[in-house]
């Protein structure tokens, strides 16, 4: 079984509100948000952006999420080196990361198991 795709961009911000702000400009609809400074946005039927705001001591970063359809199916190649194995998230997903052969992680996203 193989990825199907961009599922999510993950991004941190030092300002959850204006990043927000900045693509429901670009076309983005808020899906929901939380009460520590993070939600989703998605414009149609696209990979959702998932925004949280982190201290300012901290780098932003973007992160790629790639999809999963079954986490229990999935197997890399052997050549692929698997960093985590799929682990169950606080907000009901299985996530993955492995390494590209130039060192970036990469994360994959499953639904989580029902």
């Amino acid at each position: 079984m193989a990825t199907e795709g961009i599922e999510a961009v993950f991004l941190t911000t030092h300002n959850w509100g204006k990043a927000a702000k900045f693509f429901q400009t670009l076309g983005y609809e808020l899906e929901f948000s939380t009460d520590h400074n993070s939600g989703r946005l998605r414009n149609g039927d696209g990979p959702y952006v998932f925004i949280a705001e982190i201290p300012e001591d901290q780098a932003p970063q973007t992160q790629i999420v790639l999809k999963v359809p079954d986490a229990d199916a999935f197997r890399p190649d052997p050549s692929v080196e698997v960093v985590t194995p799929f682990e169950d998230t606080h907000y009901g997903t299985r996530e993955m990361a492995v390494r590209d052969p130039d060192g970036r992680l990469w994360s994959l996203q499953a639904p989580a198991k029902n």
